[in-house]
C-alpha cells in the first residue's frame, strides 16, 4: 500500500499543469453546482411547484444534447484549453445575469422573475455541452498515457471534495447571509475558473489536419460508431445513463428540504453535500485499492447499492437518516465513476478523446438533466414519495438488465488495460 500511495496515487499531481486543472475543476464545480442550490431554491421558492424544478433540467439538457456531438468534433482538432477559457467564460456571465437580478434596483428590475434563471441554465446547458468533453480530452493531454488511471481517480476525488463544498457554500451563504452575497460567491468562483486556466500551457492541438472542419459530420459519425462497436464502453455510458435518468433524487431536494424534513436552505446545503461527503469517503478507500479487478462487477453492484438508498431516502421522513442514506449512495455512486471514467480514458484514443466524451455527455450529462424533469413530471404525477421509489426500482431493473445484456462489461477487469 506504501508503494501505492507514493509512486501512483501521486504521481499524476506532481505535473503542474495537471495540479492547475485540478484546482480549475475544483473552482469550476463548486461554483457549477453552488449556484444549481441557490437557483433551485429561489425558483421553488418563487413558485412552489416541484414541475418548475424539473423543467429546470429540461432547460439546460436540450443545448446540451443539441451541441454536444458538434463540440466533440471541434475538441479533437482545436486547442482544448482555449476552448476550455472561452465557455468558462460564458458561466461568468451566466453568473453575472443571475447576480444581477438579484440585486434590489431600478436597473434590474427587467429581470426579475424566473426569465434570468433559465437564460443562466441555458447557458449553464450549452456550455456543458462544450466543456464535458473538452475536460477529458485535455486531461489525456495532461497526463502521460501510464498515469491516466490515478489522473482520473484524482479528477473524481477533486470533483466530489468540490460536490461538498459548493452546496454546502451556497445554502448557508443564502440561508444566513441573502441571495446576493450568495451570487456574488457563484461569479468569484467562475472568475477565479477563468483566472487558473489561462496559467495552463496549452498542450496545442492533437490532429494537424486543414480538411478536418470539411468532415463535420463524417467526423461525428466516426466517433459515434467507436463508441457503439465497443460493448464495454457502450455498456458503461448505458449503464450509469439509465441508473442517474431513474435514480437521481437530488433535483426533488428542495421539496424535501421545505416540505417534508422542514430544514430550510440550511439544511438543503447539507442534503446536496452528503453525497459528495460520501464520494470523498469512497475515494480514499479507492486510492488504496483502485478497483482495477472485476470491475465492472463492482460497478453493477455499486449501482444496485445506489438504487436501494434511493428508495430508502425516499421513504425517510428523518433529516439525520436522510443524510446518512444520500452519504451512502454518494459512496457507492463514486465507484462507479472511477470505473467509468478509467474506462473512458483506456478504452478511447487521444485523437478519439473529443468525440467519444461527447457521444459520453448525451449518455450521461443529459441523464441527469433528464432524470431531473422525469422527477419532477414524476412527482407532479404521482406524489413526491412515490416518483422517487419508482426511481430506485426502476434503477435496480436496469442495472439488472445490463447485467446480463453486456457480459463483456460485467467481466472486465481494468488492470489488464
Amino acid at each position: 500500500m506504501t508503494k501505492l500511495f507514493s509512486n501512483e496515487a501521486f504521481a499524476a499531481i506532481r505535473i503542474r499543469d495537471f495540479r492547475l486543472f485540478l484546482v480549475y475543476r475544483f473552482f469550476m464545480t463548486a461554483a457549477v453546482l453552488m449556484q444549481a442550490v441557490i437557483v433551485g431554491w429561489q425558483l421553488y421558492d418563487l413558485t412552489k411547484d416541484p414541475l418548475s424544478l424539473g423543467m429546470i433540467g429540461l432547460t439546460e439538457v436540450i443545448p446540451q444534447v443539441s451541441i454536444a456531438l458538434f463540440a466533440g468534433h471541434f475538441v479533437d482538432i482545436w486547442d482544448r484549453k482555449r476552448i476550455i477559457f472561452r465557455t468558462s467564460f460564458l458561466l461568468l456571465i451566466g453568473s453575472a445575469i443571475l447576480l444581477g437580478s438579484s440585486i434590489d434596483s431600478e436597473l434590474s428590475s427587467f429581470l426579475k422573475g424566473t426569465a434570468p434563471i433559465f437564460i443562466t441554465i441555458f447557458i449553464v446547458g450549452l456550455v456543458r455541452g462544450i466543456l464535458m468533453p473538452a475536460h477529458t480530452a485535455l486531461l489525456g493531454q495532461l497526463v502521460p498515457r501510464k498515469l491516466l488511471s490515478g489522473a482520473a481517480t484524482w479528477g473524481s476525488t477533486v470533483w466530489q471534495v468540490a460536490a461538498v463544498t459548493g452546496p454546502a457554500l451556497g445554502g448557508l451563504v443564502y440561508g444566513f447571509f441573502g441571495i446576493v452575497p450568495a451570487y456574488i460567491l457563484v461569479f468569484t468562483s467562475f472568475l477565479t475558473c477563468v483566472i487558473t486556466i489561462s496559467f495552463i500551457k496549452s498542450p496545442g492541438k492533437v490532429v494537424h489536419e486543414p480538411n478536418r472542419d470539411a468532415r463535420l459530420f463524417a467526423s461525428i459519425s466516426e466517433g459515434i460508431r467507436y463508441v457503439f462497436k465497443n460493448q464495454v464502453l457502450l455498456g458503461a455510458f448505458t449503464l450509469d445513463m439509465f441508473a442517474v435518468l431513474f435514480g437521481g433524487a437530488v433535483a426533488m431536494l428542495p421539496v424535501f428540504a421545505s416540505d417534508i424534513l422542514k430544514v430550510g436552505p440550511e439544511g438543503l446545503g447539507v442534503l446536496r453535500a452528503c453525497p459528495a461527503i460520501g464520494a470523498i469517503l469512497m475515494s480514499v478507500v479507492l486510492t488504496a485499492y483502485p478497483p482495477v479487478r472485476n470491475s465492472g462487477r463492482k460497478m453493477l453492484l455499486s449501482l444496485v447499492g445506489f438504487g436501494v438508498c434511493m428508495i430508502v431516502f425516499a421513504l425517510s421522513k428523518n433529516f439525520y437518516l436522510s443524510a446518512a442514506v444520500l452519504l451512502l449512495s454518494g459512496s457507492f455512486d463514486f465507484v462507479s465513476v472511477v470505473v467509468r471514467s478509467n474506462i473512458l480514458q483506456l478504452f478511447t484514443s487521444n485523437e478519439m478523446k473529443g468525440r467519444v466524451s461527447s457521444v459520453n455527455s448525451i449518455f450521461v450529462g443529459s441523464s441527469n438533466e433528464l432524470g431531473a424533469f422525469e422527477s419532477g413530471a414524476a412527482a407532479s404525477l404521482m406524489g413526491l414519495v412515490p416518483s422517487v421509489v419508482f426511481g430506485g426500482v426502476m434503477t435496480l431493473i436496469v442495472v439488472g438488465v445490463a447485467t446480463f445484456a453486456a457480459p463483456k462489461l460485467r467481466r472486465l477487469s481494468l488492470i489488464n488495460h
